[in-house]
């Protein structure tokens, strides 16, 4: 069966800050779902456009790959707009306390939870390594940018086109993301899984794969 849901897109602008620095970045916001409701994944930086693309739709979640502060800074704003329930691992509760000390999210991501929107099941991964609750979420069946169909992953700041998310910072691990992408990732999901991360192009996992080692020889 052929499902309805579909993925919706935004590019979004602002800064992250941790460890005392702050960099200007742009950040991809994804929506899943149909006409009637919708998932949103990593709701960053503008919560007025956020609430644009959902319109008039039921939003079930807000789903968090992970508790860096540009992907979460605005997630209170977003759901005081267009409601849902916030959802994070409970292990990047160490960085979204530096963000948010007033309220933890609602919903706690455990590895292997499922989210049903229309007629598809999400899947999340816990991958950590760029922080320890860093999550990605997988589905089966849902058209790919070509306009193909396929097997899809949102892989927040895990899995980028060119290699793994930067581990140089507090609270990551080089080793332990090598260990995620390549266990979690390469080894169970399918080489044309189309992967969308949370910054910058969206990729493949057969055009990744191939370069693990030349990952891990740079060390980065």
């Amino acid at each position: 069966m052929t499902t309805t849901a579909r993925i919706e897109h935004l590019i979004t602008a602002g800064t992250f800050s941790l460890d005392g620095g702050t960099w200007e970045v742009e950040n991809n916001v994804y929506l899943l779902g149909d006409d009637q409701e919708v998932l949103i994944i990593d709701p960053a930086h503008d919560a007025e456009a956020v609430a644009q693309q959902v319109g008039d739709r039921q939003v079930l979640g807000i789903l968090l790959t992970h508790g860096h502060d540009d992907h979460i800074r605005e997630v209170f704003e977003v759901q005081r707009k267009v409601g849902g329930r916030i959802h994070l691992n409970p292990a990047d509760h160490v960085l979204w306390e530096q963000v948010h000390a007033h309220a933890l999210p609602e919903v706690e991501i455990s590895d292997g939870d499922v989210f049903t929107i229309s007629d598809t099941r999400l899947t999340a991964i816990h991958t950590p390594g760029h922080s320890p609750g860093s999550t990605c979420f997988y589905a089966e069946d849902l058209p790919h940018t070509d306009g193909s169909r396929g097997s899809v992953l949102f892989s927040g700041d895990t899995l980028f086109q060119g290699g793994p998310g930067a581990t140089g910072r507090s609270h990551s691990s080089f080793e332990t993301i090598i260990e995620s992408i390549r266990d979690q990732i390469f080894t169970k999901l399918p080489e044309n899984t189309e992967v969308h991360p949370g910054h910058g192009d969206s990729t493949r996992i057969q055009a990744e794969k191939p370069h693990l080692q030349e990952w891990v020889d740079r060390g980065h």
